[in-house]
């Protein structure tokens, strides 16, 4: 019987995988093991960030974006209107800018997937487990990809119910779902407390679930092991986020 479940497994096509980690996540991560995919999840996993980032730009208008961005900006906060509207003038002429806009959810993903999946792989190698390059990046972006597509769909959603000119931007940038208590505080007065409530996010604990999963099938780690290695590169995002808020005066989701 284990012997029909391993031949199953290892002859699970692209879109098996992509329908089956959001119901049977084990049987998934058992044929990622013998045969890591990559290419699709990936271009999911961006598509989706990039799409909700977009929504959101066209929801608000390009200009009103880069206008309330300035404006908002904490560290912008000591200029003067005018030099404001100057830096506003040339984020707006400038179509380099605009692009920037657009493209950088998709270079954020891809960033911290190579790195995630990079962690993930000196996690298990220090824990005793046996994985390489490929079956990390595969663990880290199947356990992102149910959440990220999840909550692409809710931010979206929740932009579309509310008024343009009532949407915050600095928390639409985070997301507009509200699935982690970082609505609790007022972001900009706030931004270090509201970074720490925001981590307490639905989503994301379901991606952590699902990553514990793919170390264990994976990576061959015990349960402790698995949940050691994955709650500490999380606690570790957590910690750089803080700083970053803390540093930048920014929330960081």
């Amino acid at each position: 019987m284990n012997e029909q479940r391993d031949a199953t497994n290892e002859t699970m096509s692209t879109a098996e995988t992509l329908s089956a980690i959001f119901f049977e996540p084990t049987q998934t991560f058992d044929s990622l093991r013998e045969r890591p995919r990559l290419f699709a999840a990936t271009l999911i996993v961006i598509a989706a960030a990039t799409l909700y980032n977009a929504l959101l730009i066209q929801r608000i208008g390009y200009e009103n974006l880069v206008r309330r961005s300035v404006e908002e900006a904490p560290r912008l906060s000591a200029m003067r209107q005018e030099e404001k509207e100057q830096i506003i003038q040339q984020q707006l002429e400038k179509s380099v800018f605009k692009y920037l806009n657009y493209a950088s959810p998709a270079i954020v993903v891809v960033v911290l997937l190579i790195v995630g999946a990079a962690l993930y792989l000196a996690g298990a190698l220090a824990m005793g487990g046996k994985m390489n390059y490929r079956q990390a990046f595969s663990v880290y972006v199947y356990s992102s990809l149910p959440p990220v597509v999840l909550k692409t769909i809710a931010d979206a959603v929740t932009l579309f119910l509310q008024a343009p000119e009532e949407i915050d931007l600095a928390q639409a940038r985070r997301g507009l779902a509200r699935t982690n208590l970082g609505f609790l505080v007022d972001a900009t007065a706030h931004p270090v407390l509201a970074t720490l409530l925001g981590v307490i996010d639905l989503f994301g604990f379901y991606g952590l679930y699902l990553a514990a999963i793919g170390m264990g099938r994976v990576g061959r780690l015990s349960p402790a092991a698995r949940w050691g290695v994955v709650l500490t590169i999380w606690l570790l995002g957590v910690a750089l986020r803080v700083l970053f808020a803390l540093l930048a005066g920014t929330p960081m989701a």
